[in-house]
């Protein structure tokens, strides 16, 4: 029977296990915190959780009175623009942590079910490959008893942790990394993110939503930077709309503990307090002491583990899924990293990694989802698109909800009206850039999207109408 150690149990490694178990590999996971990694114990699905919650505050408190709901409130008339309603953060946390054990355990049952070995202790490789081509792992319990596990074929997928700035040292309690906020017990009263990525804008918006006030500091000259720039630019006017300071070109070189405080020192001097911090500037791949030099896998500048489309590493035998290769840090990419390298190995059939079908979201409010080819791509000259984005402000859906914010936009090839992209900014665009995806995916035109019928009124709506006007411009001959 093949043998197959998979190090690390998050997205990229438990999928893999589900896989070559039911191809009939004899499967080992070793893992140290509990399946489903970080995206599911201190990650994507806390996170979301505590997300899940914002929104709705964030729904109350935009639309409550627009759409005509009276809430009975007993606050004095001289303070009546006062929040109606409040949230009990230690509540929110412990529901989080719930959950976030309640589905690594549901990972585990459907791991062992299917036949697979859970090993908890830290995975290492050892030496060299052997003449037979098999590779030993050295796994280290808690109690720093050692087993060795010899394997066919060896999966890494250890993922990434915070990155820390030096003078910056998350102690826990008022300077935090984002895998510490689901211990506070109160809602922080005032709250600066340092990181304007993802992470820092789902937290930023989050947190403002729960009724921290917010300052979101920012090296770079917008929010999200990484992302679509009029999408970047509707969600950093919602933030400064609702009360946030949103600091742009202001890098932090320190954070310190004045008290019951935070004091954040910026690279030109200036000196912000708070009484709580999250620092969120990025992650550091989880592959240092694995011995993965020396037994001859490529790591980047970075130290990430390089791979190729179908997840092989450098060395024979040897696979890597997930953050630690830093490809696309997301758990669907991670996923199918980690089944494409037991397809691979195990001799089924497999296509190798395109993330040019990805489709990702962030989930701040409102929601930024995109797939395929961006607008920075378009703007290179990487690719020839033609592109139309609709306001939602003109979606009757969208005006009976009282969403004023986001759009649709999308990208087609020129001559052929292939969709190659696209982005949404909505509540739940998470939801709606699904049909785009399904377009990309399948090389579908704006034509088939425009003859699809969706259903009066609805938000989805608009990928047709966006699909029409592409598909009318193409047939005017202006594309």
């Amino acid at each position: 029977m093949t043998r197959i150690v998979i190090i690390g149990g998050g997205p990229g490694g438990y999928e893999a296990a589900l896989v070559g178990a039911q191809l009939g590999a004899e499967v080992t996971v070793v893992d140290c915190d509990g399946l489903g990694g970080a995206s599911v114990l201190t990650d994507c699905v806390p996170s979301k959780t505590l997300i899940a919650t914002a929104e709705v505050m964030t729904t109350f408190d935009s639309s409550y009175e627009e759409l005509g709901i009276i809430v009975a409130d007993d606050t004095p008339h001289v303070e009546q623009a006062a929040r109606v309603v409040g949230v009990d953060l230690g509540k929110v946390n412990r529901r989080v942590k719930r959950l976030a054990l309640a589905q690594s355990h549901d990972i585990t049952a459907s791991v062992t079910r299917a036949g697979a070995r859970v090993l908890r202790g830290r995975g290492r490789l050892s030496g060299r490959q052997a003449m037979d081509g098999s590779r030993q792992v050295v796994v280290t319990a808690a109690d720093g008893t050692e087993e060795t596990l010899t394997a066919d074929a060896v999966l890494i997928a250890t993922g990434a942790h915070p990155r820390e700035v030096p003078d910056a040292k998350p102690d826990g309690e008022r300077i935090l990394n984002w895998t510490q906020v689901y211990d506070l017990k109160e809602l922080p009263e005032e709250l600066i993110v340092v990181g304007s990525g993802v992470t820092g804008a789902e937290f930023a918006g989050a947190y403002q939503a729960l009724g921290s006030r917010v300052t979101l500091v920012s090296s770079r000259d917008r929010v999200l930077p990484g992302e679509d720039p009029d999408a970047a630019a509707v969600l950093e006017d919602v933030f400064r709309r609702r009360g946030m300071n949103v600091m742009a070109r202001s890098r932090a070189e320190s954070a310190k503990r004045v008290g019951d405080r935070v004091e954040v020192t910026l690279a030109d001097g200036r000196v912000i307090s708070g009484t709580h911090c999250l620092m969120a500037v990025g992650a550091i791949p989880n592959s240092a002491g694995m011995g993965l030099e020396e037994a001859g896998i490529k790591l980047k500048d970075s130290g990430h583990i390089w791979t190729d489309r179908v997840s092989r590493t450098s060395a024979p035998g040897v696979y890597a899924a997930g953050d630690v290769t830093g490809v696309f840090a997301l758990a669907s990419v991670a996923a199918m990293q980690g089944r494409i390298a037991m397809y691979h190995f195990l001799g089924d059939a497999v296509a190798p990694l395109n993330l040019k079908t990805v489709s990702s979201n962030v989930f701040t409010d409102p929601e930024i989802a995109t797939v395929g080819y961006t607008q920075a791509d378009v703007d290179a000259g990487k690719i020839d698109a033609k592109v139309v984005k609709l306001p939602l402000l003109r979606n009757p859906r969208a005006k009976m909800q009282g969403i004023r914010d986001g759009f649709v936009k999308i990208f087609c090839r020129p001559g052929t009206g292939i969709v190659v992209g696209g982005c949404v900014v909505a509540p739940k665009a998470s939801e709606l850039i699904h049909p785009i995806s399904i377009a990309v995916d399948n090389n579908l035109t704006v034509e088939q999207i425009a003859n699809a019928f969706t259903v009066y009124p609805s938000l989805s709506g608009s990928i047709a109408e966006v699909a029409r006007q592409l598909h009318t411009r193409k047939s005017a001959g202006e594309v």
